[in-house]
């Protein structure tokens, strides 16, 4: 079988062209890899809140904004080149699979013409034999001494003539055969090489090319510095309890008892605690002590450091600023004393817990001011005193740890705490604060937990009244945080959106709000429509959301809305952002309830 118009060299060759390409489109990503390198290192690594704090948020916003700008025109033009990049290979892999059918089509021949010279040339070589054999005995005045006639003898000699030239062509022409099979199979051998060193290349180029593509794209779908302030505003106007003495309101509880916001069906996201789960549970201290554990034994559970006794006691601490209750400081206590000021538990729970608080109170105020040597300020951001001395049982406890500090290396900890952690303690890393030895990791049960049943059941924060809360509310909705089905649909295609095109994620905060960014906001509408310009299919209403949660760390992994699957952080992050009203996730680890 003959294949036609076989050339595999000339057809292998046109990938040289393709290569080119994809190594000029490559360089176009090394001002993005150079240019996100040269963000100002606040900007980059210091939280939103700090950023508000030390009044960065407008000037780190500029440099971001510029930065995205560049990015997002420079990978703009890179996702067209990268489109047109895959329909080329597209185009040329059709072409290979072509190659493909007729390099087969030459390997069944090739089977075909094997099989038969395996007969053929048990021919060749019986008539090669017969054909030396004849040449060896044969006698030309044979046919004339044994022939009646000259006619006779003169047909004979004709016939083994022609007979012998026939032989002597089909020797010829197997031996041709077999030349050409053995070139036919180098040839194959070549390009079936050649051809797997070129979709090698081609495949590796393309998937590194994507890969720069979908990091450009992910660079730029992370919030502004505005945005991450914005979200940061709205975490302050919920009233997280985030001591547990002054248990303010903001959890809305609207599962137990069901809170009707006046539509069905309705979602609802519960997180379980809230910030900032580093270091002391406060209501997990009270579990602990209610089950029978000491001060010494509860605060190592929550810290890798040395519970250390006979610390200086001379110390003294300067206190500056104003409280939460509107008190103004400008004064300076011993360490006890300074304890005995501070408003951070209830009083009436177990008294080892109030000791366990007491001890991480000291160790805080001595780190937080070298030994004295600085001031702290008298609210929730540092520790909330009171000008009067709080009452006789944590006096009491107070002076029952005299001496007592947490220390790492010989050093007092900052031993931070918070009212709830929601059944999980995390590492200072773990929340994108700088990493610290003496914070830990642990699930905050007497148990393990495996599921959101085993953590309600057994966590030792669980009586805390905001360790499964969801957060904010809107008034026309009986302010709670339910949310419609096309308002979570609205959330999940602006997430959507953010992953496909980067650039478009400004326009995708809240449409009851002011814009951070100071540009237009995309309505649900809008937003279809821009997925739908992109080839993605948008979601017009949701019947089932569900959750995925990794219960050994304590974080939610994936979202599911109607078989489409979402990364649990990426959830959180644009639906605090997207959210109407002031209704936010405020954890890692949340659940979704439907009524």
């Amino acid at each position: 079988m003959q294949i036609s118009n076989f050339k595999p060299r000339s057809k292998i060759s046109k990938f040289s062209i393709i290569i080119g390409v994809i190594t000029f489109t490559l360089l176009l990503f090394y001002s993005f890899t150079t240019v996100k390198a040269d963000i100002n290192s606040d900007c980059q690594n210091e939280s939103a809140q700090q950023l508000v704090a030390e009044g960065k948020v407008d000037q780190c916003s500029q440099i971001l904004q510029s930065i995205a700008n560049s990015i997002s025109a420079a990978n703009t033009t890179n996702q067209k080149n990268l489109s047109n990049l895959q329909s080329q290979l597209n185009s040329l892999n059709k072409r290979i699979d072509s190659m493909k059918a007729q390099l087969q089509l030459l390997a069944d021949s090739i089977t075909k013409r094997q099989e038969s010279l395996a007969y053929t040339q048990e021919i060749f070589n019986e008539k090669t034999r017969d054909q030396y054999t004849f040449l060896r005995l044969y006698d030309p005045l044979t046919p004339f001494l044994f022939s009646d006639n000259a006619t006779d003898a003169f047909r004979q000699i004709t016939l083994r003539q022609v007979a012998a030239d026939s032989d002597r062509k089909a020797i010829e022409g197997y031996a041709s055969d077999l030349q050409k099979l053995n070139d036919d199979k180098i040839s194959l051998q070549k390009s079936k090489d050649s051809l797997t060193a070129v979709q090698a290349q081609v495949s590796t180029q393309t998937n590194f090319l994507a890969g720069e593509v979908a990091k450009a794209s992910a660079y730029l779908a992370t919030l502004s510095a505005k945005q991450q302030a914005f979200i940061a505003a709205k975490l302050d106007s919920l009233g997280l309890s985030r001591s547990a003495y002054n248990m303010k309101g903001g959890c809305s509880s609207d599962i137990n008892p069901y809170k009707d916001p006046g539509f069905s069906p309705s979602y609802a996201f519960f997180s379980f605690g809230v910030p900032n789960r580093v270091g002391l549970n406060q209501f997990g201290a009270k579990g602990r002590a209610d089950a029978g554990q000491n001060a010494e034994t509860i605060l190592k559970a929550y810290y890798n450091a040395d519970y250390t006794t006979g610390y200086s006691q001379s110390i003294n601490i300067h206190v500056v600023g104003t409280n939460e209750f509107g008190q103004s400081f400008n004064d300076t206590w011993s360490i006890d004393d300074y304890i005995k000021h501070l408003y951070e538990m209830p009083t009436d729970w177990n008294p080892e817990a109030l000791k366990a608080q007491a001890i991480a109170a000291r160790s805080f105020a001595l780190a937080y001011t070298s030994n004295g040597s600085g001031s702290i300020c008298p609210s929730q951001q540092c520790q909330v005193v009171k000008k009067e001395i709080n009452n006789g049982a944590w006096q009491a406890a107070v002076d029952a740890t005299k001496g007592i500090v947490m220390t790492n290396g010989g050093s007092p900890i900052k031993a931070w705490f918070s009212s709830t952690h929601g059944g999980y303690a995390y590492t200072t890393a773990d929340i994108g604060w700088s990493g610290t030895s003496w914070t830990k990791r642990l699930q905050d049960s007497p148990s393990s937990i495996s599921s959101f049943s085993d953590l309600m059941n057994n966590a030792y924060d669980k009586s805390s009244p905001v360790f499964y809360c969801d957060w904010g509310g809107r008034t026309s909705y009986n302010k709670t945080a339910w949310l419609k089905p096309e308002e979570i649909a609205d959330i999940a295609n602006v997430i959507l959106l953010a992953k496909a095109d980067g650039s478009t994620q400004d326009h995708l905060s809240p449409t009851d709000t002011s814009n951070p960014d100071g540009v237009d906001t995309w309505d649900a509408g809008r937003v279809k429509s821009e997925l739908s310009s992109r080839g993605i299919t948008p979601f017009d209403s949701v019947s089932n959301v569900s959750v995925n949660a990794d219960f050994g760390s304590g974080k939610t992994t994936t979202v599911t809305i109607d078989g489409r699957s979402f990364d649990g952080q990426d959830f959180k992050n644009y639906f605090d952002l997207r959210a109407p009203s002031n209704i936010q996730i405020v954890g890692p680890l949340y659940n979704v309830e439907r009524h």
